[in-house]
């Protein structure tokens, strides 16, 4: 007669050993950055999918207005003409556009790379389309450039602060409306936005004390 097979030896034998439930700094940091592009994601797909015909004209056109940083350009061109204290913020403002610009073409979309989104795929309607850039999707660069604008001046200038923060927002979301960009490339140009108003703000007091100082 055959002698018998341990099935159970065989079975614990083709189970691979666990490694005690530990896992590198790595594997848990790619885990945590897979999860938040499936909620960047669908936060997308989401907003493709929400029929908003009264919105999509404005909001279109408000994404290509802001192509260039024409709409900060053209509020600080008003503060130069009101002198003062106007006149200051708007050098706040335009030096941080060109921070924020700079940083987020020369250096955020180099280092990322990631692909811009599908609009096609998913079904964004062609009323909101707006021209597709050729760049890397993150950071979102019209974020950047309009929340550091925002900042620096809305610092500077404090009655200023609200109405162009709230033109900041909108421009970073005509960019997810439009298709073009992820919330979170918005999320990442905003923050990019904040630190490169802090750095034009800290040049132009320095700039300032020392034009006090020559005085």
């Amino acid at each position: 007669m055959p002698e018998p097979t341990d099935t159970t030896a065989e079975s614990a034998a083709a189970v691979p050993p666990r490694s005690g439930g530990r896992c590198g700094p790595w594997s848990g940091a790619r885990a945590v950055l897979a999860d938040l592009r499936a909620v960047d994601g669908a936060l997308y797909a989401a907003v493709a999918a929400t029929p908003t015909p009264a919105l999509d004209r404005g909001l279109r056109r408000l994404s290509g207005a802001a192509d260039h940083s024409k709409i900060s350009f053209a509020v600080a061109g008003a503060l130069v003409l009101a002198g003062g204290r106007a006149r200051t913020a708007a050098w706040a403002g335009l030096g941080a556009v060109a921070v924020a610009s700079a940083s987020a073409n020369l250096l955020g979309k180099r280092l990322v790379r990631r692909p811009r989104p599908d609009r096609e795929a998913a079904r964004v309607t062609v009323d909101r389309h707006v021209p597709m850039p050729s760049s890397a999707s993150f950071p979102s660069g019209h974020t950047a450039s309009a929340v550091a604008f925002a900042t620096a001046v809305g610092v500077s200038l404090p009655p200023a602060a609200v109405p162009l923060s709230l033109l900041a927002s909108a421009v970073g979301y005509s960019r997810v409306h439009t298709g073009v960009h992820y919330p979170g490339d918005v999320a990442g140009g905003a923050v990019l936005g904040l630190a490169s108003a802090a750095v034009s703000l800290a040049g132009t007091r320095a700039w300032e004390r020392r034009r006090r100082a020559i005085a």
